[in-house]
């Protein structure tokens, strides 16, 4: 596997592509203590300066968590693509009667009574530091040519990873 770091506007974009191709990761709060929390969440947009956008509960622990300590990791993964991403930054809350309104989707009816509802928030997750691992295949591609480099002993390239400096 090749290694190819990246640096602010090409690692901007490479965690944009892997978080709009996978759309929902864990976000783990209380980094700080154990155990962490994690929660899965569905990414709502990432925006022009790469800051990824997520809706949530006013009132939900993870929110409680951001308030008391803004470091947060996002783990994305797509086990059938074999492409992963884990993204360290600063997240905070956001209440803009605008911003809800742009993120909001009918899907969201589901846990919250519309833009007014007064437990509706965003979360908003400024990347600061991400690693990846990209197959740049499927995961049967990447078994296939693990399985050729096992029987040949001759290096297969299955893809890349790196480090992002966002």
């Amino acid at each position: 596997m090749s290694t190819e770091n990246l640096e602010y506007s090409e690692a901007r974009k490479k965690v944009k592509s892997f978080v709009e191709d996978i759309k929902t990761g864990m976000l783990v709060t209380n980094i700080g203590s154990k155990p962490v929390d994690a929660i899965p969440m569905t990414t709502k947009k990432v925006d022009t300066e790469g800051n990824i956008w997520f809706l949530s509960g006013l009132n939900s622990d993870h929110n409680a968590n951001i308030v008391k300590d803004s470091d947060v990791q996002l783990l994305y993964s797509d086990v059938k693509d074999y492409e992963f991403i884990s993204i360290y930054g600063q997240a905070s809350i956001v209440t803009k009667s605008d911003i809800l309104e742009d993120l909001y989707s009918s899907v969201d009816d589901t846990w919250f009574k519309g833009t007014d509802d007064p437990n509706l928030s965003a979360i908003k997750v400024n990347p600061e530091e991400a690693y990846y691992w990209d197959t740049k295949s499927n995961k049967y591609v990447s078994l296939f040519k693990m399985g050729v480099s096992a029987v040949t002993g001759n290096q297969q390239d299955i893809g890349e990873k790196g480090k992002l400096d966002l």
